[in-house]
């Protein structure tokens, strides 16, 4: 039988787990371990598959050189290395690997913790050099320490499983984390803040997005516990390196221990090479050949799936649907985007549903709209090298999450109308949004309050008490942080009670606005949601 699909592998990527790939006749596989050799550039001009891990670089003109080509697979999970841009142009779909490391990296958090605490490099170090220090390496137990997570999903909870078993109490903070979820893993949830301010050892478990880049900075350095310690093995922006190095300079912390770093490798001037208290790894989270098997099975199976069976499920840059009806459907799904982005920002705890209902022209639009809010609700959180358009139901009920739609009928005021209702284990809440004449988009509805207004850049959900001049102290406290307003719109139930306000600006909105904004008598409430 004559091969189909050829595929190209590079990155050393594993032999073993390119087994589901090279036992299909349907598969030719040619193996070239270094991307810069010619024969790579040869092999990619006619392969309809490429299968990578972090070391190559796959840009626009790469693909360009790759006529035949429809899949991308990562052998692990983030995607930064592929210009996820140039691949939808191109129509190549991109899939990766997200399970295969999980156990991998879990293990390498408990040896940097463990490294950390009992100063095991610091004395091995000074052992290579002759000394007998015991006095100078005195290290702590993690008996009956708090470990706070930053992030509870899957290496999370095996985090937390491990940490459990050396006799640590354990709280983590997760916007998704139900109680259910986290009675099973044992953990107590908590807010971001109790995690900055109590734990004692802290361990990142997120991705790289705009709310999580610089998580640890000046700012929550300075609030977290005497002799705290940090561990990331997740993303190196989620850390403001020079911050953490004068922390550890100035004893502000007891240790840290990193495997990611801003920039890899990391650059030689690092202030963190010269930190004391440090353990720093070079990205060892999937080092194991337990986990690069793993990957590679993984992704050989999604590449293997994509080519020969049109299955999509795993592509982190493909719609669910696409043509024409995609084309006129976008701005709709655009809009349920922007309200799944806006849902995540005002949850009040834990979710355990969401239903997507639709009022409009289409009877085929549910489904995928749902989809479309989903992405929105889980991705600043999961990342959206995780989360994709297909993926994000199934995503969505591994968090314990249930998913309902409803088609409504056509909204007498809207062409097109979509609310989301967000069950919470304390309350429900909903949000809503139409488009308005050529498919303008417009939030009309937070909570009870009917807002009306664009869902683009940062939106500011301000709950405040109807009172005179609140509207004017609330702007020149922005204007003051030379931050412009583009829409503000107040919304009342009553003379004088409870109001709501939607304040669409120009610029992002930092922690101190938030906090400005929160020490204004009239302001109860403040959420920034990021919808553009």
């Amino acid at each position: 039988m004559t091969p189909t699909f050829k595929v190209v592998v590079t990155d050393k990527v594993s032999d073993t787990g390119l087994e589901p790939l090279r036992a299909d006749a349907r598969f030719e596989v040619i193996k070239i371990d270094d991307s810069s050799d010619p024969a790579f550039a040869e092999a990619l001009k006619d392969a309809h598959g490429l299968v990578v891990r972090s070391a190559t670089k796959v840009c626009g003109e790469m693909l360009a050189q790759a006529e035949h080509l429809r899949v991308i697979g990562r052998a692990g999970v983030g995607v930064d290395n592929i210009d996820l841009g140039a691949a939808t142009e191109r129509g190549v779909a991109v899939v990766n690997a997200p399970a295969g490391n999980t156990v991998s990296a879990a293990e390498l958090t408990m040896a940097l913790i463990l490294s950390m605490v009992r100063k095991v490099s610091a004395a091995d170090a000074s052992m290579r050099t002759g000394a007998w220090e015991r006095s100078s390496f005195k290290g702590v137990e993690l008996r009956g320490r708090t470990l706070g997570l930053i992030g509870a999903g899957r290496i999370g909870g095996e985090v937390a499983r491990r940490c459990a078993a050396f006799g640590m109490k354990v709280m983590a903070h997760d916007p998704y984390l139900t109680a259910e979820r986290a009675s099973g893993l044992g953990v107590s949830r908590a807010s971001l803040d109790d995690v900055i301010e109590k734990a004692d050892v802290i361990s990142l478990h997120v991705p790289l997005t705009d709310d999580t880049r610089g998580l640890i900075s000046t700012e929550t350095l300075g609030r977290m516990k005497d002799g705290v310690f940090i561990v990331n093995v997740a993303r190196g922006g989620v850390v403001d390196e020079a911050a953490l190095a004068q922390a550890l300079h100035d004893g502000q912390i007891a240790g840290a221990a990193l495997d990611v770093y801003e920039n890899e490798p990391l650059e030689d001037g690092s202030p963190l090479r010269e930190a004391p208290n440090i353990v720093l790894t070079p990205h060892l989270g999937a080092s194991t050949p337990e986990a690069q098997e793993l990957v590679a099975v993984e992704i050989s199976q999604a590449v293997r799936a994509a080519l020969a069976e049109g299955d999509l499920s795993r592509a982190l840059n493909a719609p669910a649907i696409s043509g024409d009806a995609l084309k006129a459907l976008m701005p709709l799904f655009e809009l349920g985007h922007k309200l799944g982005r806006l849902a995540c920002a005002l949850a009040p705890g834990g979710i355990t549903g969401v239903e997507v209902r639709y009022g409009g022209e289409s009877d085929e639009a549910v489904q995928p709209l749902t989809s479309y809010v989903l992405v929105g609700l889980l991705e600043r959180v999961l990342g959206q090298d995780v989360v994709n358009f297909v993926s994000a139901a199934h995503l969505a009920r591994q968090r314990g999450i249930g998913v309902s739609r409803a088609q409504l009928a056509r909204h007498k005021s809207y062409t097109e109308f979509v609310e989301v209702i967000i069950k919470g284990e304390s309350q429900d809440f909903s949000v809503a949004g139409a488009l308005l004449g050529e498919g303008h988009p417009r939030i009309v509805r937070i909570e009870k309050y009917h807002v009306d207004i664009v869902p683009s850049g940062a939106l500011i959900v301000l709950k405040n008490h109807d009172v005179p001049g609140v509207i004017g102290r609330v702007g020149t406290l922005l204007g003051n942080h030379e931050i412009n307003i583009g829409e503000y719109h107040q919304s009342r139930l009553s003379r004088g009670g409870d109001a709501l306000a939607a304040i669409a600006v120009d610029a992002d909105v930092a922690l101190d606005v938030r906090e400005a904004l929160l020490e204004l008598e009239e302001v109860s409430s403040a959420v920034v949601a990021r919808l553009g």
